[in-house]
């Protein structure tokens, strides 16, 4: 799935201009940026939730060598074909009322259903894996409205699993978790990339989690793609500071290897 040259408005206000991005099969992308920057809304223009001013947004085969320059044009697709191909878990939902755990996941199978709710021969398959991968099948038949805002945010993304798709969009999935969950998830997202092929895209604003779970990230900056590439090239000290507006240092971890990023505030001893 890719984006090429995308403009994105707000009541004639461009917020996103000339925004590459691709998403691979087996890869995980993090968009990062402060806020403002224009991350989840380049996250919803590939969701087709914001219908870009210029070019389009296309998706591929699925083949991880290709990229997707040359498929299928995302905004023309019906919504249900699109829908079989590209899910979204987004920021904050409703909490519905007298509703089970296992009737919100299986909302997830509604772009496999005909008129009338007609059989999914998949379905009960596609629900049962989604809430065992994410943790959430012992409490299928609990009402959603029992549960803890970390529960729910499992529940929402066992509903995206169910849906099945290729490609999977996270728009800041590590909110309302507590550290153990957060883990938990984002070691999740990348199961699916890495044994499951999925393209993943995910907003998020932690930098030490996109650096450790994501092949690629995209540092956006009020609405311009600022750098992008594999984490240990593009989180770097100098484009940082400057993105964020405060001294960020950026050190490699001695033993794991990975980049490390820790903003320096007024009362840090370093800072003197």
């Amino acid at each position: 799935m890719a984006g090429r040259g995308l403009r994105l408005s707000y009541d004639k206000r461009t917020v996103v201009d000339g925004a590459e991005i691709e998403l691979r099969p087996g890869a995980v992308t993090a968009l990062l940026g402060p806020n403002g920057s224009g991350k989840s809304t380049l996250l919803r223009s590939l969701a087709r939730l914001h219908r870009p001013d210029a070019d389009t947004v296309r998706l591929g085969d699925g083949n991880p060598d290709e990229n997707a320059d040359g498929g299928t044009d995302a905004l023309a697709l019906h919504p249900k074909d699109f829908a079989r191909r590209v899910t979204l878990l987004s920021q904050s939902h409703p909490t519905p009322s007298g509703v089970t755990v296992r009737d919100v996941v299986a909302y997830g199978r509604h772009p496999y259903r005909g008129r009338f709710r007609s059989a999914d021969a998949d379905g009960p398959r596609a629900i049962a894996h989604a809430m065992d991968v994410t943790g959430v099948a012992e409490m299928a038949e609990r009402g959603v409205d029992e549960l803890s805002g970390g529960e729910l945010q499992r529940v929402w993304l066992a509903t995206c699993l169910a849906q099945d798709t290729g490609v999977l969009l996270l728009d800041e999935p590590t909110t309302y978790l507590d550290l153990r969950y957060q883990v938990e998830l984002l070691d999740l997202v990348r199961d699916l990339a890495t044994e499951h092929g999925v393209a993943v895209g995910v907003v998020l604003h932690d930098l030490n989690q996109a650096a450790a779970v994501a092949d690629h990230v995209v540092v956006l900056h009020r609405g311009q793609v600022r750098a992008s590439g594999p984490a240990a090239q593009v989180l770097t000290s100098d484009l940082l500071t400057d993105v964020y507006g405060i001294r960020v240092d950026v050190t490699t971890h001695p033993d794991t290897g990975r980049t490390r990023c820790e903003a320096v505030g007024r009362h840090d001893a370093r800072a003197v």
